[in-house]
């Protein structure tokens, strides 16, 4: 029993009635706990008004929200995926995005070895939730695509069609965790955890963002239910109009062999993009001059 308490249990009994020193004690007593009650509805209410976020995580967090808030690229590229054994399959990719006031839009194209081609329209909102139309192999219209697909792999590589946007910076549980050096890079270490309202095949997302350019060089993509595990990998890192970009991303699912590697051969980081430029239905996207 605390000593605040015994004195506030003294002042009511009988024998020692109400001094005024106890009553003061006892009101303070009560200001005390009322202020806590106070303090933890207030939190509740606005966490990161109660407690000051950390200064570091929301560099991290900030800059990375802000890089894709300014997307605006036409890019063409090659899509391999290799084998354990060495053996490539080698796609075209064709992607352009850009954020508009509701979000981000991206459009992308996937086409060969043969006649065959993939058409992809994802949107992603301020809030980070996605919506997915496409166009599959065999297909003629655009439709949009279940949820129980987003985990589907990309014409046979490592990447999934939910891994063509970065939703994980805009879900609300975000951890900065010990920073760490990857490479010779030193880097923010940002864990991205999804809630129930989050559309997403990914329990959680680890990112290593390079302290000076606010850029990801490496993230594990870690999956609901199984706890499989997905690296990336960032080469190339250049700057382009004052925006960052990798020229090439290999995608690698921990355990099995082999992976898959996008690698951006041509583009614009300043395409003045419109939203006429996102109908999916439009053929010929291949043959659009990338500036």
């Amino acid at each position: 029993m605390t000593f605040l308490r015994r004195v506030v249990m003294l002042s009511r009994s009988r024998k020692f009635g109400w001094h005024p020193a106890v009553r003061w004690a006892n009101c303070t007593f009560g200001t005390i706990q009322g202020s806590i009650a106070l303090l933890v509805l207030f939190s509740l209410a606005h966490p990161s008004r109660a407690f000051a976020a950390n200064p570091d995580q929301d560099t991290a967090l900030t800059g990375s929200r802000q890089r894709i808030e300014k997307l605006d690229y036409r890019m063409t590229g090659r899509l391999t995926r290799v084998e354990g054994n060495g053996k490539r399959t080698n796609y075209k990719f064709v992607a352009k995005a850009h954020w508009f006031p509701d979000g981000l839009r991206v459009l992308c194209e996937i086409s060969g070895p043969g006649p065959e081609k993939t058409s992809l329209l994802l949107h992603m909102s301020v809030s980070g939730h996605v919506t997915i139309e496409a166009v599959l192999p065999g297909e003629k219209a655009a439709s949009v695509l279940p949820f129980e697909r987003w985990n589907d792999p990309l014409v046979g590589t490592d990447f999934s069609f939910e891994d063509m946007v970065e939703n994980q910076f805009f879900w609300k549980n975000q951890e900065l965790l010990a920073p760490e050096k990857y490479g010779a890079r030193d880097c923010f270490v940002l864990k991205s955890t999804s809630g129930s309202q989050d559309r997403t095949y990914y329990d959680a997302v680890t990112s290593w963002i390079d302290r000076n350019i606010l850029f990801p060089v490496h993230v594990v993509k870690t999956l609901r239910r199984t706890g499989l595990q997905k690296e990336f990998v960032y080469y190339g890192l250049r700057q382009v109009g004052g925006a960052w970009s990798a020229s090439q991303v290999e995608a690698k699912v921990l355990g099995k062999p082999g992976s898959s590697i996008l690698a951006i051969e041509f583009g614009s980081g300043k395409a003045n993009l419109g939203r006429k430029d996102f109908e999916i239905g439009q053929s010929g996207a291949q043959k659009e001059k990338v500036e």
